[in-house]
This record gives C-alpha cells, sequence and structure tokens, in this order.
C-alpha cells in the first residue's frame, strides 16, 4: 500500500484516540511519502497510552504539517523521495505495524549504503518543525532525585566523582530520617504542582507506599510476577529453535500489560504500558534491578519529560550464567552491593546528563544522596561548582538548596 491509498478504514484496528486522530488528519497522511508516514503513524498508533509529552510531540507534528502549503510540504520532504526504495517495502501493512516496516526499511537502507541520506532528511525535518514549534518549558523548574538506598555501598569508592564537577558535594549528610524527608518534600510538591504524570517514581526493590500514593510509581519488585511471565515468554522462544535474537525482539515487541498479567487502572494504560516497555526493550532490565532503575530514568525523561523524578536504587543479584539469569525459577542468587553501588553511581551520572537534554535545564536541580555512605552532591541554579561542604548537613537542608 502507498499512503494515497489510505483509507478512513485502514485504521480500524487502532485504539480510540489515535484512530480519531489519523482520520482527522487522513488528508494529509496520504499526501506524506512512504518514508515518513510510517515514523508518523508509529508514534500515532500509541497514542491513547501514550504520556502527555508524547501526544504533544504527535498532535504539534500534524498541527505542524496541516498548516504547510502543498509546495511548501513537498519542499521540506524532498530528502525522503530522493531515498530510493524496494517495491517490496510496499507489500509491508506499514499501517497495522509500522515498526516492522521501519526494521525492514532500516536495514535496506544500510545494505544500500542510504542511511546517511535518510538520516539527513529525517533531520532536516526535525529542525524545521522545532524552528516553528519548539519544545515548551516545563510547568516547574525539574528537580531529579536519586537515592542509594539500604545496602548499596562499596568500602573505599569514590562516591558521586562525576557529579561533583557541577555542583556542591557534601560528605557528612546526617541520614536520619532522610528517607521520609525526601518523600514529604516531594509529596508536597506533587500537591502543589498537579501535572499529569509530571511526578514519577522508580524503586529498585518494592515502592515506598507513602511515595507510590503521590507520585506515578513503579518497581522492579512489584513487577515481580511480571518479569516471571515475560522470562517464560523468553524460554518458549529459546527453546523453540528458531527465530534467534531477531524473532525474540519481535515477540517481546508485541507483548501487552494484559498478556504479562499486569493490570491496569481503568481507561489508563500510561503507567503499564511504561512498565513493559521498559522490560521488553530495554537490555537487562529483566534481570538487574539496578539496570531497571537507570534504564527507566532514561525512558521516563525522554518520554514523559516530569517535572519531577524519584528514584531509588537497591541491590541487584550478582551475575550468573546467563541460562541462569533468563530462567523464571528464583536460584536464592546473592546480592552484590558493591556492583550495585557502581551501577547506581554511574546511573546517577546519567540521570543528570538526560535531565539536561530537556528544555529549562537551566533552571533543573538534581540530588543525590547514598544512604549507607552518608554522602550526598547537589546540583542547581545558585550553587558553586567544585564545591566541597565539610560540614555536616540534614536532608531537610539539603532539599532546600534545590527546591
Amino acid at each position: 500500500m502507498l499512503p494515497e491509498q489510505l483509507t478512513a478504514d485502514s485504521f480500524a484496528g487502532y485504539p480510540p484516540k489515535a484512530r480519531d486522530l489519523a482520520v482527522k488528519n487522513l488528508a494529509l497522511l496520504r499526501q506524506l511519502p512512504l518514508g515518513f508516514a510510517p515514523l508518523l503513524l508509529r508514534e500515532t498508533q500509541g497514542y491513547d497510552w501514550r504520556f502527555p509529552a508524547e501526544q504533544r510531540l504527535v498532535d504539534d507534528q500534524f498541527v505542524y504539517l496541516q498548516a504547510l502549503s502543498s509546495d511548501d510540504r513537498d519542499r521540506l520532504f524532498r530528502g525522503f523521495p530522493a531515498v530510493s526504495l524496494p517495491k517490496s517495502l510496499e507489500a509491508i501493512d506499514w499501517v497495522s505495524d509500522p515498526q516492522d516496516f521501519l526494521d525492514t526499511l532500516t536495514a535496506q537502507l544500510w545494505a544500500s549504503h542510504q542511511i546517511g541520506a535518510f538520516r539527513a532528511a529525517a533531520n532536516d525535518y526535525v529542525a524545521k518543525w522545532r524552528a516553528v514549534m519548539p519544545e515548551p518549558p516545563p510547568a516547574l523548574p525539574r528537580l531529579s532525585v536519586v537515592v542509594l538506598g539500604a545496602d548499596v555501598k562499596l568500602d573505599n569508592y569514590p562516591l558521586f566523582r562525576k557529579l561533583r564537577p557541577y555542583g556542591v558535594f557534601f560528605p557528612r549528610v546526617d541520614s536520619d530520617n532522610a528517607w521520609p524527608a525526601i518523600v514529604a518534600a516531594l509529596t508536597k510538591r506533587a500537591a502543589a504542582h498537579p501535572v499529569p504524570y509530571g511526578h514519577l517514581y522508580v524503586d529498585g526493590a518494592v515502592s515506598d507506599p507513602a511515595a507510590a500514593a503521590s507520585l506515578n510509581a513503579i518497581s522492579y519488585g512489584g513487577l515481580h510476577a511480571v518479569r516471571d511471565a515475560l522470562f517464560a515468554r523468553m524460554q518458549q522462544v529459546i527453546r523453540s529453535g528458531h527465530g534467534g535474537p531477531e524473532e525474540l525482539r519481535t515477540k517481546m515487541a508485541q507483548i501487552t500489560p494484559k498478556e504479562l498479567g499486569l493490570r491496569s487502572a481503568p481507561g489508563d494504560e500510561t503507567m503499564s504500558r511504561f512498565a513493559v516497555s521498559i522490560l521488553t526493550e530495554g537490555s537487562g532490565t529483566q534481570i538487574f534491578s539496578t539496570t531497571f532503575v537507570q534504564w527507566s530514568a532514561r525512558e521516563a525523561l525522554r518520554r514523559a519529560q516530569p517535572c519531577t523524578l524519584l528514584l531509588r536504587y537497591a541491590p541487584r543479584q550478582r551475575q550468573l550464567p546467563m541460562n541462569e539469569m533468563l530462567s523464571a525459577k528464583d536460584p536464592g542468587t546473592v546480592s552484590d552491593p558493591g556492583g550495585s553501588m557502581m551501577d547506581a553511581d554511574m546511573g546517577a551520572f546519567y540521570t543528570w546528563i538526560n535531565q539536561q537534554r530537556l528544555t529549562g535545564h537551566e533552571q533543573s536541580a538534581f540530588l543525590a544522596w547514598s544512604q549507607e555512605h552518608a554522602q550526598a552532591v547537589a546540583i542547581g541554579p545558585g550553587l558553586p561548582l567544585k564545591t566541597v561542604s565539610a560540614g555536616a548537613v540534614t536532608m531537610p537542608q539539603l532539599l532546600s538548596q534545590v527546591m
């Protein structure tokens, strides 16, 4: 099928909001080049359970494209038709499964040495679109708090060494009641600024009920049954003896929360879909709790762009042979406090980097605290760089510097 052959019935399999959006823009979709239409439909297809920031991204593109004249639109997309595509791509059902089309397209572009031309056309489109419709600033300055929790420790480890140049290092933190102070402060912040999916919480163990009551939460421990169900499906593919990693990736991408026994709140699949995407798209998120937290943070900042992000790292299991780690059975593994510390320390640094990539980063703040080591680093507007605060400090005092 070519884009000009699209009809309203082409989107019959889409969820309600996505279908309405596609049908509303049907005339526009018919005018898009084959190399671009599936890209836009991939984002449109999951519209119903996207975060508001993701929905805005889709909406803005349709608004931008609708406002262009036919001649301007042709000039905007001239780089896409210039890429030669094989006729076989037209046979793929790119409306129902745009991701399958894009996977095949990517392979074809690499094989024909056209990936550079395609990427240049895509970058040109994004630059022109964003010049007209830039990303709006957050509802309030962003704040990320990263907690290295109980038993995440390693003696004589130079903690937060990659973050220290960008803020103030506190080597003497009074950790008494520090976690409750963090939860109370972020709960108050969320209540004062009730932004939909604007306050997220990811835990490497089990979610704290007090934090989960006011922040949209997912946790590695809370998804134990879901991970077991996913491992079982992975084992089925592995034992089948055919397909290999590509088939496994395809089947994992098609899994829904319901198939893994994950129930969603009535009319709200956003967080359950997000949780499943973390487990099915991330590498090692199913096995290591530290990887789960780190990847969740990356995806949360990229997709949801929250005003508040709370992360808590917990000890992960030590590394085992791959077959054991992919087993749905609990092997009674021993935790790895030292490895968890290094994972969490690097994860905190990556979270700060990803936060800096978002709009409003000049006003954003960041706090990382180790419960076991009683050390912290704070980064934000007005805080000096490359500084060590030698005196003892409490968590409320730390929070006052970043909030």
